[in-house]
């Protein structure tokens, strides 16, 4: 599996979500007590870590033939990733401003980002997708 493929593939392993999502949960925490050295360290240390770990570690070939896999081949794409930092930055600067909307807004365009592929798009029939998915096609 090429570097490129480890890198896409290792943001579905259980491990790097969990450490993820801990990572967030811990530092908008810290952000919002305006601690903000200690908020930015947890936010960006662990997840790092978690991916190179991962990436060099974790056979991640049952990933990628997964349905998850697919999904994330198809939809993942570099302007997916960054509005899953741009939603992080955004629920940072809301946990720091203390406005829960501006953190829910962030929260928002991550899901968003994360699950866009899966909303109905006019003029695309579920045929169409599950068409396209067998013939390996966009």
């Amino acid at each position: 599996m090429s570097p490129r493929e480890k890198a896409l593939y290792h943001q579905i392993h259980p491990l790097k979500l969990l450490t993820d999502i801990s990572a967030e949960i811990i530092s908008i925490y810290y952000c919002w007590q305006r601690r903000l050295l200690s908020g930015l360290l947890i936010a960006i240390v662990p997840p790092i870590v978690a991916s190179f770990l991962i990436m060099r570690l974790v056979d991640l070939e049952p990933y990628r033939r997964s349905a998850a896999g697919a999904y994330l081949k198809r939809h993942m794409t570099p302007t997916v990733v960054a509005m899953r930092m741009l939603g992080t930055c955004v629920t940072h600067l809301g946990a720091w401003l203390r406005w829960p909307t501006l953190m829910g807004s962030g929260y928002a365009l991550i899901l968003f980002a994360w699950f866009h592929g899966l909303l109905p798009v006019p003029g695309r029939s579920k045929g169409d997708i599950a068409r396209q998915d067998r013939a390996g096609t966009t």
